[in-house]
């Protein structure tokens, strides 16, 4: 094992003996098939300019003074390709996803591994320890620790849990791996809470366009925002396509009126009418925080139709743990949970199962009394009609109870409906 700070600074001296140079980086190759980046070439700091060494013309790299294998007018450069990446120039000191710990950290030091005649990097420290080492006085401030009955350990995250964040260079990541993307909205999230605006886009746009939008519906409003509006306009539209109505209507209402507009222009018309219908209402009404996404069906189905109906829109929906039923001038006639129609017998009608006793909340009504009415009835979402009894959308738990517990809290409640 060795570190990449005690590397730096070498004399690189060729197979005479002749001085070449000093280390300036390390050069590792981030192959698809490769889960450590495999060191593939030196750079060394020379009067005439960086010279780039194949790590095959390396006689041993891990030793006081670097020697060669050959003499340096017989070394063929090595060409960078766009899987390659400079270690000092690109990963120390810069800011990393440690996808395990579900965090932003910045890179201190890298470890070095060698495995069968070659050398990959091995881990990241992140730990002060790998500071202090590369400043010099790593030795001395470990006996300092000793004395005060404390430990110095290194932070050390494996290169295989550490995701790099889209940059400017060429060779650095554009497109982020299933590392990112793998990871539950809510944490990636965070993630991006924690980078700069400037860093938190780049990442963004190395994401495809629903990992974004679940992201966003993580975050608040004023954030979803400032994100957004970062975005080109396109990349923006596709974001917005894939939120909840309701959640879209709310981040818009955080951007000025021509953004908003500029942007509901660019969307597909049947999401953008949705989100204008919701706009339409003040912010704390229940047709302010309702979302259109539900599933609703006819009273003259029976179990198994229904079962049909809802497995071809549920993906559609905010929630599936209720199911409204409807006339065909879209009045409410009752409702019936998951539950209901799983029990139901196949040939059994909607109507004869379904609850016709149903809590509803007009589109006037506050957000405080629709979540006083969720959580004193336990309900996972309201059916809201206007002043006909027309179903009109939904608020589910965590948008109702959004005014009247902090949001802090609110983010800790289950997404059971989901």
């Amino acid at each position: 094992m060795a570190y990449l700070s005690n590397l730096i600074g070498r004399v690189v001296a060729d197979v005479n003996g002749e001085r070449i140079g000093r280390l300036d980086d390390l050069v590792a190759s981030l192959r698809g098939d490769l889960l450590h980046p495999q060191i593939v070439a030196l750079v060394v700091k020379h009067s005439g300019g960086p010279l780039l060494i194949p790590l095959d013309a390396v006689a041993v790299l891990i030793a006081p003074a670097i020697p060669l294998n050959r003499r340096s007018q017989d070394i063929a450069p090595y060409q960078v390709s766009q899987h390659d990446l400079y270690l000092a120039r690109d990963v120390l000191d810069k800011q990393i996803i440690d996808t395990n710990g579900v965090r932003v950290v910045r890179v201190n030091d890298l470890e070095l591994a060698r495995v069968n005649g070659h050398f990959y990097v091995a881990n990241v420290d992140i730990g002060g320890l790998g500071l202090l080492r590369r400043l010099g006085p790593a030795r001395m401030a470990e006996k300092v620790a000793r004395r005060l009955g404390r430990k110095l350990t290194p932070g050390i995250i494996s290169w295989e849990d550490v995701e790099l964040l889209p940059g400017d260079q060429p060779i650095r990541l554009k497109v982020a791996s299933d590392k990112i993307t793998d990871l539950h909205p809510a944490d990636l999230a965070e993630i991006i809470s924690d980078l700069s605006r400037a860093e938190s886009g780049k990442l963004l746009e190395s994401l495809d366009v629903k990992t974004v939008a679940d992201a966003l519906e993580e975050v608040e409003p004023e954030f979803q925002a400032s994100l957004i509006d970062a975005m080109s306009d396109e990349m923006a539209a596709d974001v917005l396509e894939e939120m909840a109505p309701d959640e879209v209507a709310d981040l818009l209402a955080e951007l000025s009126q021509d953004r908003s507009q500029e942007l509901l222009n660019l969307m597909e018309d049947d999401e953008a009418a949705d989100v204008r219908k919701l706009l339409a209402f003040p912010e704390d009404s229940a047709g302010g925080i309702m979302t259109t996404e539900f599933v609703a069906i006819r009273p003259d189905l029976n179990a198994e139709q229904a079962l049909a109906v809802l497995r071809e829109t549920a993906h559609e929906a905010e929630t599936i743990f209720y199911v409204y039923v409807t006339d065909a001038e879209g009045c409410l006639l009752g409702v019936f949970s998951l539950q209901d129609l799983v029990l139901a017998r196949p040939q059994t009608p909607v109507r004869e199962f379904m609850h016709a006793r149903v809590f509803t909340a007009n589109l006037r009504d506050s957000q405080e009394s629709v979540a006083q009415a969720i959580s004193k009835y336990n309900l996972l979402a309201v059916p809201v009609v206007d002043d006909e009894g027309r179903l009109h959308g939904i608020v589910t738990a965590d948008d109702a109870l959004d005014k009247i517990i902090p949001t802090a809290w609110k983010k800790r409640l289950p997404r059971m409906y989901r």
